[in-house]
């Protein structure tokens, strides 16, 4: 009787495998390795199939976490946030799969692009307004656009960095996709693009007919978007169906507005939409939300430096600086939905990686089903972050699950939501959540701080010790000066260190960047009215600015410390509303409140940073500004006042 009913169970077991075998006859794989893979898989299975109590499981290898040299990863924390480095041990991308960045061209000299470009198209159709000086042609290098009276943004290069920058190179930046290959088209002049010019290079991207007349000689597998308005258009929902039935997903930021106001292209259905966390995930105060958010992903915030590397907790990436009249190239942080949609689509391209086949569809169902994101806000999908913040590492194990119908456990793995906390003068306790980051069961075994003055506290853990934690300093009867300590929390699997940042101060901190000029801009770059703040109350400059005609304007402050009436040189404060990345217009007819943004100490990081003997990144001294103004009134208006 048993022979026979295993018998029975084999018949029918090989009949449903030569069913599966007909099913992926087509099945293609990256690599022969995750071929080789698949078939152990499709092994184990037939073996517990013969006999369900059989001990037939994958012979993990363990091997050291994959860590490339780039000298400035160490200042990339958004793909910390997003476990990043995890997914990088199952693939680093794939030089077949093309990520689209339809934005201002990018530098295609930039050192960290060597390698990683295939033929684009510059889709700029007026030659008045081009900035190049023609129309359409093959050339998608970005020409600048010499924004807000300064330095051009360079904003396609920086998006396209956190895509793909040449990685494990020994120079600048990671990009989530060390071999994914970036396809440059050019369909905006400076910040805005006709929505003509931008459909015609997603319909190049997608191989379908365009104005250029040819198509490219492979179509893009993913489409990034960093662009928008609250204006839909039936001819884009249109095309963007189109693009999408060919299989091509496409990924848009949710816009800068802070506002559910949708934005398009990103909130078009079969669009994912990205909205922006910052640092400690939370959702950014630029960014929009609403119900047509999908999912979140690092944008960063400038004003802030939690982690206390001494850079702002913008996302760093490529960009340039043609300030001087040539371009310079170099590594810049910047902030907004812009920054945060190119993290997904950098780990769409690793999806696509280990699942050639992968589909819209298959991503939208991932999606929902919670397998490529952490949950953040609510439980379940929310407004503010869709269906979760970003986890590459689920991302590419639910890929690999996809292509060979079978999980593929990485094994348990301790991590925490940040490597290092910076307390600065005034904070007393800041968040920390641990978790497992892998497969399996992971237990913490202790908590351990290195230093008395710091101490870490249950939440809100689970059994296992996972969950929240609060980490707290206590500076009673600490000199002056600054501290630096650890917690380490181990585990039956690894351990898991966070690092902590303290100063202590016997003499008033609050928070002082000095005298900050604020102007008020008409939509003919004229500077309309300005005034100015000598001291800010608890780190807040308050400003008042009267007489103002009805109409639109652009916001924006900053300090002059060189005296030479431009605003948001290198090592000046610089702010505009809502970010100084995408400066925002708005509208005045009557009295308004509610201007509130923030401001920072803008650097950028030269091409030839390495790292400093300490791991930290090497910053230049001289930096220089993304954006300058023109103080056009300022100086009379401050002739009295003490400069700093």
């Amino acid at each position: 009787m048993d022979m026979t009913g295993r018998a029975g169970n084999l018949v029918r077991y090989r009949m449903r495998a030569a069913a599966r075998r007909a099913a992926n006859a087509d099945l293609r794989f990256a690599t022969p390795e995750l071929a080789a893979r698949h078939a152990t898989l499709q092994r184990i299975n037939a073996i517990r199939a013969i006999d369900p109590d059989a001990q037939a499981e994958p012979n993990l290898i363990r091997r050291a976490h994959l860590a490339p040299n780039d000298p400035l990863l160490v200042t990339q924390w958004h793909y910390d946030s997003i476990r990043l480095p995890l997914a990088w041990d199952v693939t680093t991308g794939s030089s077949d799969v093309i990520v689209a960045v339809v934005d201002t061209g990018v530098l295609t000299g930039h050192p960290d692009f060597a390698g990683q470009l295939v033929p684009g198209f510059d889709f700029v159709s007026d030659p008045s307004g081009s900035l190049d000086g023609d129309g359409i042609d093959a050339d998608p290098n970005d020409p600048g656009d010499g924004a807000l009276f300064g330095s051009s943004s360079f904003h396609g290069t920086h998006v396209a960095g956190t895509v793909a920058a040449r990685t494990d190179n020994g120079v600048g930046v990671a990009g989530s996709g060390w071999n994914t290959r970036i396809m440059p088209l050019r369909a905006l002049a400076g910040s805005t693009g006709s929505n003509f010019d931008i459909l015609q290079a997603i319909r190049f991207a997608a191989g379908l007919s365009n104005d250029s007349g040819t198509v490219p000689a492979e179509p893009a597998d993913v489409i990034n978007l960093s662009l928008g308005s609250e204006f839909s258009s039936p001819a884009e929902a249109a095309v963007l169906a189109e693009v999408r039935a060919l299989g091509i997903i496409v990924v848009a930021s949710a816009g800068n507005e802070s506002t559910s106001q949708p934005s398009f292209p990103a909130a078009y259905d079969g669009v994912v939409s990205v909205s922006a966390t910052t640092i400690d995930n939370n959702l950014a105060t630029y960014s929009n939300f609403g119900n047509t958010i999908d999912i979140a992903a690092p944008g960063g915030d400038n004003g802030t430096d939690l982690n206390g590397d001494g850079n702002g907790d913008g996302v760093l990436s490529a960009i340039g600086d043609d300030s001087s009249g040539s371009v310079s190239f170099g590594y810049g942080l910047l902030n907004g939905t812009s920054m945060a949609a190119p993290h997904v689509a950098g780990v769409v391209a690793l999806m696509k990686a280990v699942h050639p086949a992968l589909t819209p569809d298959e991503f939208d169902t991932a999606l929902i089903a919670g397998d490529l994101t952490e949950d953040l806000g609510v439980p379940g999908r929310d407004d503010q972050f869709g269906f979760g913040l970003l986890s590459a590492q689920r991302a590419v194990f639910t890929a690999s699950e996809l292509a060979s119908g079978n999980p593929s456990n990485p094994g348990p793995f301790l991590t925490g939501s940040a490597s290092r906390l910076n307390f600065g003068s005034f904070q007393e306790e800041l968040a920390l959540t641990v978790e497992n980051a892998g497969g399996g069961s992971v237990s913490v075994t202790a908590v351990t701080p290195s230093e008395p003055w710091l101490a870490a506290i249950a939440d809100s853990v689970d059994g296992d010790g996972l969950g929240a934690y609060r980490l707290t300093v206590d500076r009673m009867g600490l000199a002056d000066g600054t501290y630096t300590g650890s917690i380490r929390f181990d585990s039956t699997a690894n351990a898991y260190t966070v690092n902590a940042l303290m100063q202590v101060s016997s003499i008033d901190l609050s928070a002082n960047a000095g005298t900050h000029f604020v102007i008020l801009v008409s939509e003919a770059g004229d500077t309309v009215a300005q005034t100015f703040v000598n001291t800010p109350v608890d780190g807040f400059y308050d400003f008042t600015l009267t007489g103002i005609d009805a109409g639109n304007y652009r916001l924006f402050a900053g300090t002059d410390l060189d005296n030479d009436d431009f605003l948001c040189d290198a090592g000046e404060a610089c702010g505009a509303f809502r970010t100084i990345d995408a400066p925002e217009e708005f509208s005045v007819s009557d009295n308004r409140s509610d201007l509130d943004f923030t401001g920072g100490f803008r650097q950028t990081i030269g091409a030839q940073s390495r790292a400093a003997a300490d791991g930290s990144a090497a910053i230049p001294a001289a930096g220089f500004a993304i954006d300058k103004l023109r103080a056009k009134a300022v100086e009379s208006q401050a002739g009295a006042e003490s400069r700093p």
